[in-house]
Parts: C-alpha cells; sequence; structure tokens
C-alpha cells in the first residue's frame, strides 16, 4: 500500500477505512466479522483507521480498542472525532464545540480506544455562533500535552478553515468527495492547497450505491440510507443512471466500479486520501487494490464529465443534516 501526506507531516495509507459502518447506521453489524476486516486491513497495509465517539454511542472506539489491544499502536493512524452529541439511545443530536467539552471528548475517546493519544482529531461538525477560535485554542492543548497529535476539521467551510487555521496549523480536513459529491471543488479544495492541509474524502463510493452493487429495495430499517434523498423517489432512478456509466467505464478499463471511483479521487490531488466504509473483508481488498489503477488525465476527465458538480439528484443528508455542512 503507497502512503500519502496530510498536512503537518501525518503519513496514511493512500486509502483508509471508514469504521462507522462497523457499529451503526447502515443496519446489522457483526463484531467478530468487523474485528477480522480490521486485521485484513492491517495485514494489507491499510493503516489509517476513521473514526468518532458518536458512532454506535461509543461502541465503535471500543470495538477499536479491543482491536488495538493485540497490536503495536504505532502500527495504525488513528482518527477520530468529537463535537455531536446525540440522545442515549436515540438519532436526535445537537453541536457543542466548547473548549471544555472538547477535553472531556479526547479523554473519553482516549478510555474508549485504550490508547494514550490520537493521532488525528477533528472537531466532527462546527457549532454555528461559537468562535473556532475558541476550540482551536483548546485543541492545541492538547496538541502541547501529547494527547493528540494532529488537529482536523469536517464539513467545515473555506472561512472556518482559513481562521481556525490561524490559530494552529490544520492538518486534514473530512468531507464528503466522490463523483456525486464534488462540491469541494469549488473552492475548498483550492483553499486546503493553499495552506497545505491534506483533504479526507469520507462516502467516496456514495454510501455504496456508485459501486454497482447496491440493491437498495434489500436495506434493513435500521439503514439510514432508507430515507436519505438521493435513495428515495425519482432521485433513486435518476441517480442510477450515473452508476451504469461508471459501470460501463470500469468495464473497459478492466476493473470494479469501486476501484474506478477511488483511483479518480486518488487521482485529484496527491493531499486527498478517501477513506470507504466496509465490514467485509472482500470489499476491504479490493478497495485497497485501487491503488494500482492509474488514469490518464483524460480518462480522469471523461469520469467527471460523466458526473458534472451538482448533477447527483437529491441532497446529501436530510435538511436538518445540511444545516451541519460547510459552516
Amino acid at each position: 500500500m503507497k502512503t500519502r501526506r496530510l498536512g503537518q507531516g501525518l503519513s496514511v495509507s493512500a486509502v483508509g477505512l471508514g469504521c462507522m459502518g462497523m457499529s451503526e447506521f447502515y443496519g446489522r453489524y457483526d463484531d467478530a466479522q468487523s474485528l477480522a476486516t480490521l486485521a485484513c486491513a492491517l495485514d494489507h497495509g491499510v493503516t489509517f483507521l476513521d473514526t468518532a465517539d458518536v458512532y454506535g454511542h461509543g461502541r465503535n472506539e471500543e470495538l477499536i480498542g479491543a482491536f488495538l489491544k493485540e497490536r503495536r499502536r504505532d502500527a495504525v493512524k488513528l482518527a477520530t472525532k468529537f463535537g455531536i452529541v446525540r440522545e442515549d439511545k436515540g438519532y436526535a443530536r445537537g453541536i457543542n464545540n466548547d473548549p471544555d467539552y472538547a477535553r472531556y471528548a479526547c479523554e473519553q475517546s482516549l478510555k474508549r480506544l485504550g490508547t494514550d493519544y490520537i493521532d488525528l482529531f477533528y472537531v466532527h461538525r462546527i457549532e454555528q455562533g461559537r468562535p473556532i477560535e475558541e476550540v482551536m485554542g483548546a485543541l492545541s492543548r492538547l496538541v502541547d500535552e501529547g494527547k493528540i497529535r494532529h488537529i482536523g476539521l469536517s464539513e467545515a467551510s473555506e472561512q472556518t478553515l482559513r481562521r481556525a487555521y490561524a490559530v494552529h496549523p490544520v492538518t486534514a480536513l473530512q468531507t464528503e468527495y466522490s463523483l456525486w459529491s464534488r462540491e469541494p471543488e469549488l473552492g475548498i479544495l483550492k483553499t486546503c492547497e493553499e495552506l497545505g492541509i491534506g483533504f479526507v474524502a469520507y462516502s467516496p463510493l456514495g454510501r455504496g450505491f456508485l459501486t454497482n452493487k447496491l440493491d437498495v429495495s434489500q436495506l434493513e430499517d435500521a439503514d439510514f440510507r432508507k430515507t436519505n434523498p438521493r435513495f428515495v423517489g425519482d432521485n433513486l432512478v435518476l441517480n442510477a443512471r450515473l452508476v451504469e456509466a461508471i459501470a460501463d467505464f470500469s468495464s473497459q478499463k478492466g476493473c470494479s466500479s469501486a476501484q474506478l471511483i477511488l483511483a479518480w479521487l486518488l487521482a485529484q490531488e496527491q493531499w486527498i486520501v478517501p477513506i470507504p466504509g466496509t465490514r467485509r473483508k472482500k470489499y476491504l481488498l479490493e478497495n485497497a487494490m485501487s491503488t494500482d489503477v492509474e488514469l490518464s488525465k483524460a480518462e480522469a476527465q471523461q469520469l467527471a464529465d460523466l458526473a458534472p458538480i451538482g448533477a447527483a439528484a437529491g441532497e446529501r443528508y436530510s435538511q436538518e443534516g445540511m444545516k451541519g455542512v460547510n459552516v
């Protein structure tokens, strides 16, 4: 597995692993299956693991913590997040970037992960009305204390990113980016390049839809995609056209749709790292092999032309969820 550099010297695998679905949001999960997939990831050089305190109400961090007990801590680059606060057992949530809460959340994550430092600690969502300078000051102190190595933001606007960077270097911005979510190209990628900030692309496979392997009719009731605007009604029909176009392209290229999409992201910039999520070893291996797929500039442009910015039908979150992006 090749490596890439994010921001201030954080070296990570060129393709990471999003672990959210191992504990929630995508229907039933199996810890034993997930642990086997995590082991497979490390065996094949996928060492950049992404989680958050909110995933499974802490269960996802505990799962990774259990996995890390049997391995050298320096074998992985561990990213987690704070800032989204949920009800004990529900989906209702709020945003809290209070400096005292940032410290508390970090300490709780350290306990669940069973480690004494976090490689990359993100502000999961930006709290509107609170100066970003406040939380960056708190996070910089955590860096000084060695509890976190690098600071990241998620779904932040260009203005917020600049203000945050003025307080302390930001190593990575994590935002949704794929062939059906190309909004980062409207300005945020340019800002990242200017400031030397790495970009971590979550949901790079369109929550599995763009792989041409997802049967939406078979989604479980607990799968949040059942109510996601892009997966319902006429939007689903319209978006299926892109899936078919990608499948045709990948067939000609001799790779899977997932590998083609990830290769397209990797070809955009050397400081972009996709973190596709999966619970299954076979998809983990498939995604990891995307680093072997080479696209010419012409091929990359042809793919981009299939899905112009804003072409996807439907917002990527519910109306309430969209309030937390690009803040």
